[in-house]
């Protein structure tokens, strides 16, 4: 998996990622401080997003593309804090060699 997180993301990076989300996309994303971002297969995807949201309030959105390699991409939208914590707690089940799920 690779991460990334944005911190203050600007007006355009926030236009690309709700252009990606589709139309299902919630509109709480607006006031996100940051956004975490999850790159992996689908099905760590999931259990990523399980893991963030479970571990604290952020909103997790699946963003949409083309991957010849068929990667998936979440973003994980939220406060600065939140959106680290979330990420943490990812790289923390991974690390200790659990399943995400």
């Amino acid at each position: 998996m690779e991460f990334r997180i944005i911190k203050s993301p600007s007006k355009g990076t926030m236009d690309i990622l709700k252009r990606r989300m589709g139309s299902n996309g919630k509109s709480d994303v607006d006031d996100a401080d940051a956004v975490g971002l999850v790159q992996g297969k689908m099905i760590e995807m999931i259990c990523a997003a399980d893991v963030a949201e479970k571990a604290v309030g952020v909103t997790v959105e699946d963003i949409r593309g083309s991957c010849p390699q068929n990667m998936i991409l979440i973003a994980i939208f939220g406060d600065t804090a939140s959106v680290e914590d979330a990420i943490h707690e990812i790289k923390r089940k991974l690390e200790e060699g659990k399943d995400l799920c």
